[in-house]
């Protein structure tokens, strides 16, 4: 018989106890590589999802995720007159608070031009906005339901349409309004603020057509390299691809929580190997004795080895597929999206196998200097 299978038989209730304990550190482990994808994919969710080939913004800005960006609101007709678009709408983003049944709650209130590209992608329930005032669409983890009303600034919206699994970068959940409304919210002033401001500066004009900017879908088969290249020359304007949009939000904006969450799973996996390390080492000297008497008898050093390196493996395997399950039973009650991937999951059950065998190796040295004639002492 399996002599490691033997010795978990013979201290079954402590070796599950053991397995127990490190399926939770595993499964926390795999929780923020989740947690990490789930940013990442919550952060370029509403960038993909307005399916634009080009961003237009202000001139020396990195695009309204970013920095601020400002484009005056005719800027859409002069990008829709360029060769190569085949279409073109300006949006606008405000982050907002609003009272909704007696909580605060934050969201990522996106304005943008009815029938134009930049509105709500996939309306999961209801129907999207028609009318230019007073409607928005929401998104379902804002709780809100459908003939709902909300007030966003100073005035009251219904809500006629409902999304699925858009949110800010910050994970605020999105609601899409019209740009005019937008724009009111953004840009207007109170009364008591435009009076003080026209009393500063009676000059002023206090536009508000303005947008964030100007989302462009090009032709097939016009780069958007080129594009964006010959927008940049323009002095007040600038011009992003997608993909160096998704760069500037998976790079910069969320690169801080990026680093906090790979330096915080490193040190949970250090602790995992120290902690696995110390087990197989109390283990192997719980079965000192054992061990003495199996060199007493010749066994080759080969199977004492076995002895060790399969218990760990064991440990390893049977923790991580605990806490694997307990994530994947689990995952939905965490208040940010986590994402388990296939690819990431057997990249940790690798790194769970090398940890075993190199925690192991204390145990192993240990049972290798055991003397045989220590088994004939008393």
């Amino acid at each position: 018989m399996n002599l490691a299978l033997r010795d978990i038989k013979h201290n079954l209730g402590r070796f599950l106890l053991t397995c127990l304990g490190l399926s939770l550190l595993l499964g926390i482990v795999l929780a923020m590589v989740g947690i990490y994808r789930g940013l990442i994919e919550e952060s370029l969710g509403l960038v993909r999802a307005a399916k634009a080939d080009i961003w237009v913004v202000e001139g020396g800005t990195r695009g309204p995720f970013a920095e601020s960006s400002r484009l005056p609101a005719d800027t859409r007709e002069i990008i829709a007159a360029q060769w190569g678009v085949a279409a073109a709408g300006s949006v606008a983003y405000q982050n907002a608070e609003v009272l909704h049944r007696g909580t605060t709650q934050r969201l990522l209130v996106v304005g943008s031009e009815i029938g134009r590209i930049g509105g709500a992608p996939h309306i999961a329930e209801g129907r999207p906005i028609l009318r230019s005032r007073y409607e928005a669409v929401a998104d379902i983890q804002t709780g809100l339901a459908l003939g709902e009303r909300i007030k966003l600034g100073r005035d009251n919206f219904t809500i006629v349409g409902l999304t699925r699994g858009l949110v800010a970068s910050g994970g605020d959940p999105v609601v899409f309004v019209s740009l005019r409304d937008a724009q009111k919210l953004q840009f207007d002033l109170t009364p008591a603020a435009a009076h003080r401001e026209a009393a500063r500066n009676p000059a002023a004009t206090g536009s508000t057509d303005t947008v964030n900017a100007v989302l462009v879908q090009l032709l097939p088969g016009v780069s958007s390299e080129q594009f964006a290249a010959a927008i940049d020359r323009w002095k007040h304007l600038g011009a992003l691809t997608q993909d160096q949009q998704e760069t500037v939000l998976s790079r910069s904006v969320i690169e801080r929580a990026r680093r906090q969450i790979g330096l915080f799973t490193s040190l949970l996996l250090v602790v995992s190997a120290v902690i696995i390390g110390l087990i197989i080492y109390t283990m192997t000297i719980d079965k000192k004795k054992s061990i003495a008497t199996l060199k007493l008898i010749g066994a080759p050093d080969s199977r004492i080895v076995g002895l060790i390196v399969q218990q760990a493996l064991a440990m390893g395997v049977i923790s991580f597929a605990a806490g694997a399950a307990l994530i994947n039973a689990m995952h939905g009650y965490f208040p940010r999206r986590v994402v388990l991937e296939s690819g990431d999951a057997m990249l940790l059950f690798a790194i769970v196998l090398c940890v075993c065998l190199l925690a192991s190796g204390l145990g192993v040295r240990t049972a290798l200097n055991i003397d045989p004639a220590s088994a004939l002492a008393g």
